[in-house]
């Protein structure tokens, strides 16, 4: 990694990374494509809200509560991940994690209530915690030119996975909203077989994780400066993904083309504009300003028309693939635990905000009006990007000072860190 954090270095280390994307083991690319899949169902019902709730005759709070059990889970999940994976090793729980998602998105898509639905679908948020969690730590110790390398790999199957999740549901979701949930248990299933012919297991750690040292590792004030931003930000993220489809009011085709060109903004810009843009700014001043216009747009996207709605909800995609990457590499490079550990601390606190955000935002409109909600989104992003400000000279010098650890690191696979 870059020390970018703070301010632009010589050169573009992430070009070097870059240019190495391509020439991955088979291991990992089985383990990116799996990626892709499980970030497709993050997006996936995002077309087919209105359909879900037209068709168990739920209302719109009610359904947003397939966001919310799925990200609690996830949450409270990080505490776990590294817990298993370090006594049953990164490729069982990958393939564990993976056969969850495979039986719970299979019975998402049999529910006959909302209140089923939402069970199946925290059921489907554990298995994708422990899958998400462990391939990121298996790609960033397997893939060749480093942390670099491994964090584009990461964010590439993110952002095309965020990109082809509302395609899909709106294509399969046009002929019924449960085709969609058996279309992500075939897909994971084939995840599953490429894991078990493609991925070796990885070594053991000499010292096993403990449940509580995710949570220890938040005592690491540049980890929680990291985290309780990234809170913030996440809440602002979530609100977009998971209300923005009820004010869109839209087919399944049309709200699936607005979210396609979502994701592929975000996968470009995080991929692609993210790196550079760090590179000649510094990280930290890419973030804070992304962040501050992730807010301007989200404020436009509650008061504008439905044209402007549209097109601001598009636009975020920038903002958001912008953030998605910076948070990572701050996430994985600031702290002095080893990084699987990091991550899960990371993860624990923000995907409490994902959590967050689809339960308030439509009871926030149901008390007050279909604009405040992103009235709060607004401030949460901004709240986001002053965390960044006040905690930016801590950020800045523990980022530095781990370099070198981290870089030595990235020789090695995580599990044996």
């Amino acid at each position: 990694m870059n020390s970018s954090t703070g301010g632009p270095t010589e050169g573009d280390t992430f070009d070097a990374g870059a240019t190495s994307l391509l020439r991955q083991p088979k291991a990992v690319w089985a383990t990116a494509g799996a990626s892709v899949v499980a970030f497709m169902g993050i997006g996936l019902v995002d077309p087919i809200l209105p359909s879900i709730a037209k068709g168990l005759d739920a209302t719109a709070g009610q359904v947003s509560l397939l966001f919310t059990s799925y990200f609690l889970i996830t949450a409270l999940a990080m505490l776990v991940t590294g817990f298993v994976s370090s006594r049953i090793g990164g490729r069982r729980t990958l393939l564990l994690g993976l056969a969850l998602v495979v039986v719970f998105a299979g019975l998402s898509g049999t529910s006959g209530s909302v209140g089923e639905l939402v069970g199946f679908r925290a059921g489907w948020g554990l298995g994708n915690a422990l899958f998400v969690s462990t391939a990121l730590a298996v790609i960033v110790g397997a893939a060749a030119g480093g942390s670099a390398a491994a964090i584009l790999l990461y964010e590439s199957a993110l952002g095309l996975g965020m990109a082809c999740g509302p395609l899909l549901g709106a294509l399969l979701g046009d002929a019924s909203w449960r085709y969609p949930f058996f279309g992500t248990a075939f897909l994971m299933a084939i995840g599953f077989l490429c894991i078990t012919a493609f991925l070796k297991e990885q070594p053991k750690p000499a010292r096993k994780t403990g449940l509580l040292d995710p949570v220890k590792a938040l005592g690491h004030g540049g980890l929680a400066s990291v985290a309780g931003s990234a809170f913030f930000y996440n809440y602002t993220f979530f609100t977009v993904l998971a209300f923005t489809p009820f004010v869109l009011d839209m087919s399944p085709y049309k709200s699936g083309a607005v979210f396609f060109a979502w994701g592929v903004l975000l996968a470009v810009f995080s991929v692609l504009v993210a790196p550079r843009m760090q590179a000649r700014f510094g990280s930290l001043k890419v973030l804070g300003g992304s962040l501050v216009l992730l807010a301007a747009d989200v404020l436009v996207l509650g008061y504008g028309s439905h044209t402007t709605a549209v097109v601001c909800t598009i636009l975020s995609g920038a903002f958001i693939g912008v953030n998605n990457t910076v948070y990572t590499e701050l996430a994985l490079g600031v702290s002095d635990a080893p990084r699987p550990v990091a991550s899960a601390g990371y993860n624990f606190v923000r995907w409490f905000a994902a959590a967050a955000a689809p339960f308030f935002a439509p009871r926030i409109e149901e008390w007050t009006d279909i604009h405040i909600p992103f009235v709060v989104a607004a401030v949460t992003a901004a709240l986001g990007a002053l965390v960044v400000l006040v905690r930016r000279d801590a950020l800045t010098h523990e980022a530095e000072e781990l370099e070198e650890r981290h870089a030595a690191e990235d020789g090695v696979t995580v599990f044996a860190n």
